[in-house]
């Protein structure tokens, strides 16, 4: 059978400009979701991409290379995932800002331009690099575009402490959502926007909206960043979403006070909640909002600061436990090292193999059977 001509061929004969789509937001909020509708509507995912897993067994929709140099990275910056230190951003920052970066990024990309002039890159860490991906999709021509997924932060949370076994707590799973997304929010504004025009090139999907009705949700999108893949979508392709949206796929459900946060957490992770929301309804994103934002940011800064002042003996005595425990690991391997050059080689040899066996076995040091 002769494949279907696509949908932007049809209807735009003269071609479609380049664009990138960068789906952002904390993970477990509907990143996979979204990036999953976009794909079968035909925008191009680079593969290969991340395999399903159970956390995510309908796919995750994310390019496996930029997974994999976004972990190179945050290792490199020492920053985690789910950061929530104001200053993480700095130290990202830095590799953001690395002409090699930039250049190893816009040639990665410019390929898969070859496959569709529309692609849809996604990952829970592309946040802490939003800039450099910015630059790196112009240096190709492209237009950058910027969705992020917005869910209840309780929810975001929970999904993490389920899925993921996340051992750190909810207050601070809270904290870095809240790091997370005010630092997003001011990544992807558009750095000439004006009064009046301050929502270009952007917009704030909530989870709960995809899920309702993803066809009005997705269509707005695609007018509001011009994406023609989804403007000028077939049949066809509405109706492979529609099997692959499953009504079930908020699994978790929560509030903040099921967090039991400490106070003041608990009302800026509300506040910015709100604040956000508001950014998801059609005009909402102006630049009265952006000063909300630069204010909750700053207040979230002095929150850890405060926090990281007063806990800074608990972080201090986990250090010397650390420390500790990496002295007592070496001087026990030094020991049973030192223990076999201190017998000599000819009492050694006295001794029945069995008798060596078995000292070598209660050391936990047993050779491998020989072929």
């Amino acid at each position: 059978m002769t494949e279907q001509p696509r949908a932007i061929d049809e209807m735009n004969p003269d071609g479609v400009p380049r664009k990138v789509l960068f789906v952002a937001g904390a993970g477990r909020s509907g990143t996979s979701t979204l990036a999953g509708i976009v794909s079968r509507l035909g925008m191009h995912v680079p593969l290969p991409e991340v395999p399903p897993d159970d956390s995510n067994p309908r796919g995750f929709s994310e390019p496996q290379w930029v997974v994999d140099v976004h972990d190179e990275w945050l290792r490199e910056a020492l920053v985690q995932v789910s950061d929530s230190r104001p200053e993480a951003w700095f130290d990202t920052g830095r590799i953001c800002s690395r002409e090699p970066a930039r250049i190893r990024v816009s040639e990665w990309l410019e390929p898969h331009f070859a496959e569709h002039p529309e692609l849809v890159v996604k990952d829970p860490r592309l946040s802490w690099f939003l800039g450099l991906w910015r630059v790196a999709a112009i240096r190709t021509g492209a237009t950058p575009v910027f969705a992020t997924m917005l869910r209840p932060p309780a929810e975001v949370v929970g999904s993490k402490q389920k899925y993921y076994a996340n051992k750190l707590g909810s207050a601070h799973l809270a904290a870095s959502w809240v790091n997370m997304l005010l630092h997003t929010e001011r990544a992807t504004r558009s750095v000439d926007a004006v009064e009046g025009d301050a929502a270009q090139g952007r917009v704030f999907v909530r989870y709960e909206d995809l899920l309702t009705d993803w066809v009005r949700t997705t269509t707005a999108m695609g007018h509001a960043l011009d994406l023609q893949t989804i403007i000028h979508t077939r049949s066809d392709q509405i109706r492979e979403v529609h099997r692959f949206i499953d009504p079930n796929l908020r699994r978790v459900s929560a509030t903040l006070d099921d967090l039991a946060l400490p106070r003041r957490l608990h009302d800026l992770t509300g506040q910015t909640w709100e604040e956000l929301n508001k950014l998801a309804d059609e005009g909402g994103d102006t630049t009265a909002a952006h000063e909300t934002f630069d204010q909750l940011r700053a207040e979230y800064v002095d929150l850890y600061e405060e926090a990281a002042a007063i806990s800074r003996s608990t972080a201090e005595h986990a250090r010397h436990q650390a420390r500790r425990r990496a002295l007592h690991e070496a001087a026990g391997e030094e020991g049973h090292r030192s223990f076999a050059d201190r017998v000599p080689h000819d009492v050694r040899a006295a001794i029945p193999p069995s008798v060596r066996r078995g000292v070598r076995k209660a050391l936990g040091r047993e050779r491998d059977a020989q072929p």
